[in-house]
Order: C-alpha cells, then sequence, then structure tokens
C-alpha cells in the first residue's frame, strides 16, 4: 500500500531547511494532545503529540475535530489538509508517524464515502512490541509511515 503514497511523502522529506511554518492554529480543547495545524510551503499539516496510557501497549492520540454544530466528528477526505503527524515519545524512544490524507482514507482513519472515520486511534511505534492481534494488525499497517527519531 505505501508505493502510491511514495511520492507524496518523498515531496514532504525533500522540504527546504529554510521552509517557513505557516498558518499557525492551536486547538485548545485538545491541548492535552498539542493539536494544531499549520502549513509548511504547500503541504496543510495536521499535528498530535499520541499519550502513552498505563495498562495497554502503544500510544494512544485523539484525532476529532468539532463540526459547524459544535459537534466532535472524525476529520473527512474532503477536509483541507494533505498529511497528518503523529509524534511518540515514550522514555528515550522518539518518532512520529506522517500519513499522507488518502493513506488515512484508505486505511479507514479519516471519513470517506464508504465509511465513517475515527475520533480517535491507538498507534504502536516500531520499538512496541504488541501482544493482541489487532494491535499487531495495526502496527503491521501503519509501520511504513514510520520513522525514529
Amino acid at each position: 500500500m505505501l508505493e502510491q503514497f511514495i511520492p507524496l511523502l518523498n515531496n514532504f522529506s525533500e522540504l527546504q531547511t529554510a521552509s517557513f511554518v505557516t498558518n499557525y492554529c492551536s486547538f485548545p480543547e485538545s491541548n492535552e494532545y498539542n493539536a494544531c495545524s499549520f502549513s509548511i510551503d504547500n503541504y496543510k499539516i495536521i499535528y498530535r503529540e499520541a499519550k502513552v496510557t498505563p495498562k495497554k501497549t502503544g500510544l494512544f492520540v485523539a484525532i476529532w475535530k468539532r463540526n459547524e454544530q459544535g459537534i466532535t466528528e472524525p476529520y473527512h477526505i474532503a477536509d483541507d489538509f494533505d498529511f497528518m503527524i503523529i509524534s511518540c515519545v515514550e522514555n528515550d524512544n522518539k518518532g512520529y508517524f506522517i500519513f499522507p490524507k488518502e493513506a488515512l482514507a484508505t486505511l479507514n482513519i479519516i471519513s470517506s464515502a464508504n465509511k465513517e472515520g475515527k475520533r480517535g486511534m491507538r498507534v504502536y511505534p516500531t520499538w512496541d512490541i504488541p501482544t493482541n492481534k489487532q494491535a499487531i494488525t495495526t502496527q503491521k499497517k501503519h509501520k511504513d509511515f514510520f520513522t525514529i527519531l
């Protein structure tokens, strides 16, 4: 599946170091996840920091937005963004997931015409060793979008 997103990932990773962050907007109600959006060059980014939870492997991240009525809902393929970046820090381990919007739709993380997306999810960086079947499957599906710092 990653093959179809490699050109997007290459473009994102090749941004010049002189690129500037613009259009920064924080989401105070999701401060717990340092939720914000911003642009780098022509790419629109949704950013979250995943949280360690004490009883489960992996990290949890809230990825919802509020609609015009103030109700929480998943992001949608029609929303104006290019990537969702999820930062992961656990003890001395640091890394991040860079999900292109199309990959998020393919993985049913954001909504599309076919399926409603998620308001939150668990992520499993490569340093985690999940033991249950669903977690193992999720880690395999997401691993190509993860980079260790």
